[in-house]
């Protein structure tokens, strides 16, 4: 078996232009049998970037649409509109004529305005933190990239009745932090329903949005971030769940919500 590519190492990989982005995926960054959301995110928004190179990302809704193999993967970006200060953008990962996934990045310049609300990161009661140990064939083969600490709530599969989740979260990578690594730690959280459960059982993301709260991550260090998701309602086998990511020190860096489904 190959050594894992560290996440940094992989984005230098992706080749990208003219609204389009291409990359070969080891088998180290899937998730089942698809490829980690995070990465089809960030594969996306890099086709994104070559149409809005400056600008930054305040918002990215992305459509799973259908499992996206390892291997060659490529995506496609088109602006949608641009006007003065916001420029919409479509992204679509396929293969051949079919589309595996389906995004809309919005990208806007700061303005003046009297109106600023900051999120304030809120305290953890002490718990039973529980470490998550990578094993392969256990969990998912992208988790090996991060470091991941529940400090309150359960790890998949615990039979934990929390509807909380917060992790402590960091990437087994080189450097300080881009959009593509809030990209990677956003989506790093699975869904919080499967915590309740006792015995496995599959579960797959239908769509997720992203917020952008920071507007420049880059001097923030790849460790001590912390994920705060919660269940908001689950019926049918469907879910739908919220999180917050922080930066260090408590930095608000991202909000999200998710509709996910569960096999149980």
């Amino acid at each position: 078996m190959s050594a894992p590519t560290p996440y940094s190492v992989l984005l230098s990989r992706m080749e990208a232009s003219d609204g389009e982005a291409r990359i070969d995926v080891p088998e180290d960054w899937l998730q089942g049998r698809t490829l980690f959301g995070g990465l089809q995110a960030a594969i996306a928004l890099r086709a994104m970037r070559t149409l809005v190179p400056e600008a930054p990302l305040r918002s990215l809704q992305t459509t799973f649409v259908g499992p996206v193999p390892g291997g060659p993967v490529r995506a496609k970006a088109r602006i949608v509109r641009s006007g003065k200060n916001t420029t919409h953008v479509e992204a679509r990962i396929v293969e051949g004529e079919q589309v595996l996934a389906l995004l809309a990045g919005i990208f806007g310049t700061s303005r003046e305005s009297s109106v600023e609300v900051v999120p304030v990161q809120p305290a953890v009661e002490g718990g039973r933190p529980f470490e998550m140990k990578y094993v392969p064939g256990a969990a998912p083969a992208f988790t090996q990239h991060f470091t991941a600490r529940w400090v309150r709530g359960g790890a998949p599969y615990t039979g934990a009745t929390d509807r909380e989740n917060v992790i402590e979260l960091g990437m087994r990578d080189e450097g300080t932090a881009t959009e593509y690594h809030v990209l990677a730690m956003a989506d790093f959280i699975p869904p919080v329903a499967l915590s309740f459960l006792k015995e496995r059982a599959a579960a797959a993301s239908l769509n997720w949005m992203l917020e952008m709260l920071a507007g420049d991550v880059r001097s923030l260090p790849l460790q001590g971030w912390r994920l705060d998701a919660r269940v908001m309602a689950a019926r049918g086998g469907y879910t739908s769940q919220s999180l917050e990511l922080w930066g260090p020190g408590g930095v608000p860096v991202a909000l999200g919500r998710q509709t996910m489904v569960v096999f149980a």
